[in-house]
This record gives structure tokens, C-alpha cells and sequence, in this order.
């Protein structure tokens, strides 16, 4: 982990109106550098990435603010934003949080986590998507509406995760009939009754959450769109991360729909696409099987 850049420093001196008067290098991800800055007496948060996509920070701001907005989990502040410039890397500025434990432990966390989480969810759309694109990971995630959430899981989740393995020559022919034959079958496997649209950080592993130093939890890099809950749901599920508390204080304020045991690896294959792109051939055996398990006969 390196100190920020010069360009960069001098840009933050600049938005935030009081030089950058320190930078501790902090963890920042598998795709952005990052450390804590101080400066007005404040600190800060701050990410960037020299090849950011252009859209890439703004996109990360806008979702962090549409989670935000509810007001019913704690999710930083966006302060700054910059696309980059010369020597200045594209960036992202956030206020900074102090972790902690509280007196309420882990469970007092999770137990407000998975309550949290359902509250959100009861923020509904219309439609499944958004009105912009964003991004999983380093991967673009696009978002264009659609009324019916099979057609909407097929095309631009799952069909789109395929398009990236196809150019990238992760997608050999068993594989690749495996999956059309799965999104052929798509939006008759999934029920657009089943729940509306909901408001969804989109990303929700172990990593993507904190617990501040009053023991309250803080959601962190989301990949936000209007869908499935179940998509959040099967993601906690796929790492690990999330405890029994989580899922009783989330079910206890919004209980799941029946049938999504049935359902969890179908939308857990989004994230295994993802990171088979994202990370290689170790990730193409998972894919395979769940592919199988719901692709039909051939």
C-alpha cells in the first residue's frame, strides 16, 4: 500500500478547502488503492485508481447515495468525487469511519445489519434496474429497466456475465450450451409475483459491510440496483460472513418468499460468473454445476 500521489494530494487540498496534512495507507479492495487523510482537522476516506473506468467512482457515489437516502442503515458520506486529470488518478472521497465493536458485540451488529437490510429492501421501483449503469467489481454491470425480472435476470445480469466469458475465452462449449439452455428457461423459472422490485446493494459479501465503533453496522461498495431480494440474500450466503442472528432479525421484519432454497444457486451464479471473469478458471466448475442443475435436459 502506497502513500497518495502528489497530483492527488494536492487535488484533495483543493476540493476539500484545507491542505491534506496526512495519509496513512489503508486497505482499499482488490481493484483501488486507499488510506485515511486528514485535513481541516477532519478525516477522511479516500480511494482511487489510476485506469478507473470514467463512470466507475460516480457510479459508486450515486449508489452509496441511494442507500443513504432511507435513512435506515448507516452508509458513508459522499464528500468528493474526481475523474482523473494529468497526473491525478480518478478518485473517491468518503467520511471516514472508525471501527469498532460497541457494547452490543457482534451479535448487537448483526442482528441490526439484518434488520437494516430488510427495511431497505421495502424501498421498491417499478421496474428491475436502474437508470444508469455501474459496475461488480471492476466488471460493468448494466442496468437498463425491465418490467419482468426473469427477462431482466437473463439479459442484463446472466447474459451479460456470458458476453464477458465469451471474449475473454472462459466460455468452452459445454459451458456455454449449459448456459444458454439456463437463460432460455429464465423467466419461466423465476416468478415476477413472487415480491416487486427492491432497493439492493448488489454486492453484499463479508467484506462489504463494517461495524463502526457503536457497534452499528455500515455498508460499503455496493453495486446498487432495483431487483430480486433474494439476489442479496444468496450473496451473504455464498462466503460466509453473515450470521444466524442476521438472517432472524431480517426474516423477523421482512419474511422470505417460499421456495428460495430452490432458488439461492440460481442467483448465486450472477457472483460466481462474475468472479469467474474476474479471477479465472477456478470459479468455471461452480458455474458448470449450477449451470446444469437448472439448465434442463438437453
Amino acid at each position: 500500500m502506497a502513500a497518495i500521489p502528489a497530483a492527488l494530494r494536492d487535488a484533495l487540498s483543493t476540493r476539500l478547502g484545507a491542505p491534506v496534512t496526512a495519509d496513512e495507507p489503508v486497505y482499499g479492495g482488490d481493484i483501488n488503492q486507499a488510506a485515511r487523510i486528514e485535513a481541516g482537522g477532519a478525516s477522511y476516506f479516500v480511494k482511487w485508481r489510476a485506469d478507473a473506468p470514467p463512470a466507475m467512482f460516480p457510479a459508486e457515489a450515486q449508489g452509496l447515495r441511494l442507500l443513504r437516502a432511507p435513512g435506515v442503515i448507516r452508509v458513508p458520506d459522499v464528500i468528493a468525487q474526481g475523474d482523473a486529470d494529468g497526473a491525478c488518478p480518478a478518485y473517491l472521497v468518503l467520511e471516514w469511519i472508525e471501527i469498532g465493536g460497541g457494547r452490543g458485540g457482534r451479535d448487537g451488529a448483526m442482528e441490526a445489519l439484518g434488520e437494516g437490510l430488510a427495511r431497505l429492501h421495502r424501498v421498491e421501483a417499478d421496474e428491475h434496474g436502474l437508470d444508469h449503469d455501474n459496475f461488480i467489481g471492476r466488471l460493468p454491470q448494466p442496468n437498463s429497466p425491465m418490467m419482468h425480472w426473469g427477462a431482466f435476470y437473463r439479459d442484463r445480469r446472466i447474459g451479460a456475465q456470458v458476453e464477458i466469458a465469451r471474449r475473454l475465452g472462459r466460455l468452452p462449449a459445454r459451458r456455454a450450451d449449459l448456459l444458454a439452455r439456463l437463460m432460455a428457461r429464465l423467466p419461466d423459472l423465476l416468478d415476477d409475483e413472487i415480491s416487486p422490485p427492491s432497493l439492493l446493494h448488489g454486492d453484499l459479501w463479508g467484506g462489504n459491510y463494517l461495524i463502526d465503533a457503536d457497534g452499528a453496522p455500515v455498508l460499503i461498495d455496493p453495486a446498487v440496483y432495483y431487483g430480486h431480494r433474494e439476489m442479496d440474500l444468496a450473496m451473504t450466503e455464498l462466503f460466509g460472513g453473515f450470521s444466524t442472528r442476521f438472517y432472524d432479525a431480517y426474516h423477523a421484519v421482512y419474511p422470505i418468499d417460499p421456495g428460495y432454497e430452490d432458488r439461492r444457486a440460481l442467483y448465486q451464479l450472477y457472483y460466481i460468473l462474475a468472479h469467474l471473469n474476474l479471477f479465472g478458471e477456478g470459479y468455471g466448475g461452480r458455474v458448470d454445476s449450477i449451470a446444469a442443475r437448472y439448465a434442463g435436459r438437453g
